[in-house]
Formats: structure tokens, sequence, C-alpha cells
């Protein structure tokens, strides 16, 4: 297998406030992320040769099933525009093709970018789709809150764990986006709020769950050779895994509902080509999909941070705190941010960008060089995992 280390450097990206953006559309938040992503570029947006746009479903927006609606969007006649779609790790697989586009020699200056309108859509919404459409039998009553709460179920069955050590991640989540201006919740909550919040699917509560968003995001990529040349402050790819299985993976009598296996495949693609082999002892920090609070835990066994049986350590060992050796969803994660689907993967490498960058302000990880991102789809279908580090 090639490797994409450093082959590719990210030279500009830029963040939508996420939240409920109900005065803003579709078009108006991929113009707000990509003039973001040109100024810190130093670039007008007319000098992107071609732009991958990561979308889950426009049409939920009321926007074609293309890419015509970054075109129209940005006055951009003619140029290509390839259209993403691979569920919630739509953002981070618009990257990995942005980057392949790059690496090969085909383009020199390109656009990722994702982008989601998930708070306004009426009888439009995804939780209605999941009702009425797909297979008559396999699909019927399946929520995204429901196999999340029977992997917790099996996780604290399993291994002994209470319903606290959950609740301990969306308590530590909250912290960090607290201080984030960019997230759409900032506040602090307490262990007793998450615990004597509404159930959702048990042991799922409310505060578990992250929230249903609008938001956008956008990287620009180019080669490193031309980088030096825009900015001394790059960030290098490191390697970008994807790994896809299937959907209906909840009904395979194998599976054990105790990890994601598109995770760790995709996260040891990712390691090989970035020559990582202790990613607990060389990584300084991680941005990984905490859709659910049992998602984080289980995504930290998956990427190797902790043994099978063990990630729950490193949330009452506070590990993955600001303070930790491992800081993971130092911006806030999917608890804070939301998950405007086409966005999340994105907004992750916003977030590792600016870490490496070391302009995090009050979130900033010390001496961070090395960082991953992690994009997970659907129930636990597919992931997209991305290594970064410093020039």
């Amino acid at each position: 297998m090639q490797s994409l280390k450093d082959k590719v450097a990210i030279v500009g990206v830029g963040c939508t406030k996420f939240g409920e953006r109900f005065d803003t559309g579709f078009s108006d938040l991929l113009i707000e992320s990509v003039k973001e992503a040109c100024e810190d570029a130093g670039v007008a947006p007319r000098d992107l040769e071609a732009a991958w746009l990561g979308s889950f479903r426009p049409w939920f927006a009321g926007e074609r099933n293309t890419g015509s609606p970054l075109a129209e969007a940005m006055g951009w006649v003619n140029k290509p525009i390839t259209l993403v779609s691979n569920i919630c790790a739509t953002g981070m697989d618009a990257l990995r093709n942005a980057c392949l586009a790059v690496a090969s020699g085909v383009y020199d200056l390109v656009l990722a970018v994702g982008v989601e309108k998930m708070r306004d859509l009426g009888s439009r919404s995804l939780s209605e789709t999941n009702r009425s459409e797909g297979h008559p039998f396999l699909g019927k009553g399946r929520t995204a809150p429901g196999f999340f709460a029977m992997c917790a179920n099996r996780y604290m069955h399993t291994y002994g764990v209470q319903r606290e050590v959950l609740a301990q991640v969306a308590v530590k989540n909250h912290r960090h986006g607290a201080k984030n201006p960019k997230a759409h919740f900032q506040r602090e909550i307490t262990l007793e709020q998450v615990l004597k919040a509404p159930m959702v699917a048990e042991p799922l509560g409310v505060l578990d769950c992250c929230p249903t968003t609008d938001g956008s995001a956008a990287a620009i990529v180019t080669r490193p050779e031309i980088a030096r040349r825009m900015r001394s402050d790059y960030i290098l790819v490191k390697g970008i895994g994807l790994a896809v299985s299937t959907e209906r993976n909840i009904f395979d009598p194998d599976y054990d509902f105790l990890g994601f296996p598109p995770t760790k495949a995709a996260g040891q693609s990712a390691y090989d080509q970035a020559g990582i082999r202790n990613p607990r002892e060389e990584l300084d920090l991680a941005i990984v999909h905490d859709c659910f609070s049992i998602t984080e835990i289980l995504i930290y066994e998956d990427l190797q941070f902790a043994p099978r049986g063990e990630g729950w350590r490193l949330i009452t060992e506070g590990v993955t705190t600001m303070e930790g050796d491992l800081p993971v969803n130092t911006d806030g994660g999917l608890k804070s941010f939301g998950h405007p689907i086409g966005a999340s993967g994105l907004r992750m490498v916003y977030e590792v960008t600016k870490q490496l960058q070391g302009k995090s302000g009050e979130r900033q990880v010390k001496g961070a060089e090395l960082a991953l991102a992690h994009n997970l789809g659907g129930p636990g279908a597919l992931a997209c995992v991305g290594i970064f580090g410093t020039a």
C-alpha cells in the first residue's frame, strides 16, 4: 500500500459557528467556511483548482445531489467539483479524496468542504427517512441512539462498568467545549445533570447524546513544496485510512457490540502510513467521533489507546482531559458541536490544524506535534482516520 505521508499539506482551514442556524442557508454556511479557509491560506477562491463537497444528503436542505450547490454558492462555473457522501464519515472522506488528487499531481491547490443543515428540515429529517425508507424489515425502528445504547449495555455488562463512567465523557467534553466559541453548546455540565437527564435509549440520556446541528468546515490542501512558499506553519498529512463494512453488522451473529471493526482497520492503515507503533505514547491529542458517550470509550480501545475492556479507565483516571497524557476532543467533540453529518470530519481537521499550529488559545495542548482525527459512520459501518503533524 502506498502512503500519503508528507505528500500533502494543509495550508488553510475554516469553520462556521455550529448550532441552530435558522437564519443561515446551506449555501451561506458553505461560503462562510470556504471564505475563512481561503483567508487563512492567503488565497482567493478562484485560485482553487478543484473541490470535494461533503454532504450526506443535500436534498434534505432542498439542494441537488450533485456538486452544484458549491458551484453556485461560490460562483465556480465549470470548476471540477465532486460530491462525497459516505454517511457520518463524509467530511473526512472528502478530505481524503482531495489529498489523493493532490498527491497524484493532477492538481496543485484544492478544497475539501463539508456542510449540513439538520435543524430546520421538518418532515425531511433523518429520523423520518430512517422510518420511511430502506429495507422493509431491517431498517424499521433502527435509530442511532438505539444502536449505541445496545453497545453501552453490552459494555457495562461485560466489564462491570457503571453508567457514571459514561457520564464522565459528556462532562469532560462539555468542559472542553465551554472554551470554544464555535461550539453549539458552550457550557459545562455536572455528573448529576447527565444522570438525571431524560432517557433517550437506556442507558443513554439526553446528555449522553450529541445534538442536532447546522454547520460547515473546510480545508485547503496542496503539496509541501508549494506550502512552504505560502506559510511556515503548514500542517502535513501523515496518513489517512478508510474502511467500509456493512450497515447490517447488527444482524451478524458474531458481532459483539464492543467496538467497531472499521475503526480498527482504518486506524491501523493510518498508523502504518504514518509509521506509528504506539499510538498512546506517540500521539499528542486526538479528536474522535463521540456521537454518544459510550462511543468515545469504545473508540479508545479500537484505536489502541487502551487494551480491550479498559478504555473506561482513561476517563476515570483523567488521561483524556486537557490536563491528561492524551487529551481527546479538545474542542468539545460532537457532544458540544453537534453532528451536521457532512461537516463533522472537517471540523475535526480544523481543530487538529489549529492545535498543531499552537493557535487554540486556552484549549491549547502544549507542544502538540502529532494528532489524530477519527470519523465514524453509521452503526459502526465505516470509519476514516487521519494522522496530522507539524512540518
